[in-house]
């Protein structure tokens, strides 16, 4: 536990002086799928063998949510350490990465085996060739604010999410589902919270002067057009 609230202090540590006025949000995030559907696996035409192994969302098991202030701030600035994710038992290690723009990731193979690290994405693509475990770890720059979905080339379940921001006041959560976003400077914002399966949830939060606001967050599939 001490090793995670290291980590939530830190990711909004980017301003050039920590205000002894700052403020922190956490609180418990987690997601809640539509009640519609009410049939349950292995009973109706679940039981059937053309659905019996159709895997359904356990929207009470979902992880790696982000919670992040919405917006450039004055006087933050991005990490010179870069952030890393690892490749691992042929698995991205972060599956989700939150990071400010500006920041440098590195991408390490840890298997005996070649791995491609891509991306086709608009606000960065790029192509990291093939390496292995022992050769020089590849390193990207995010310098652009979005969402970058990354695969490997050779391996069909091996993809990550490279979330780029433009503040370093975000946290992800734990396996709990809890969050804590600390060093917020005293204002309004719009907090979001993020999920890679879910819409994105806006929520007005006014931070005061050294306080501590507890926000809970439930999201779900809201607000999106009707057909």
């Amino acid at each position: 536990m001490k090793k995670t609230l290291l980590f939530w202090i830190f990711v909004c540590s980017g301003f050039v002086a920590v205000s002894a006025r700052a403020g922190s949000i956490h609180g418990v995030i987690h997601a809640q799928g539509k009640e519609a559907a009410t049939e349950t696996p292995g009973a109706g035409a679940y039981a059937s063998r053309r659905f019996k192994f159709v895997e359904r969302v356990n929207y009470d098991d979902l992880r790696d949510f982000v919670v992040y202030l919405k917006g450039p701030m004055a006087g933050a600035k991005p990490p010179e350490a870069p952030a890393v994710i690892r490749q691992r038992d042929a698995t991205f290690i972060p599956h989700v990465l939150p990071i400010m723009a500006g920041t440098k990731v590195e991408w390490p193979n840890e298997d005996d085996v070649f791995h491609n690290v891509f991306s086709k994405s608009d606000v960065n693509s790029f192509d990291l060739d093939l390496y292995k475990k022992g050769d020089p770890p590849k390193v990207v720059l995010f310098d652009k604010p979005g969402k970058v979905d990354v695969f490997c080339s050779i391996h069909a379940k091996m993809s990550c999410i490279v979330l780029v921001l433009e503040n370093p006041c975000f946290s992800t959560s734990d396996a709990a589902g809890r969050y804590a976003i600390s060093n917020i400077p005293p204002g309004t914002y719009q907090l979001v919270a993020w999920h890679e399966r879910l819409p994105d949830k806006l929520i007005p939060v006014t931070v005061k002067a050294g306080e501590d606001v507890k926000l809970d967050i439930t999201m779900g599939i809201e607000n999106l057009p009707k057909y």
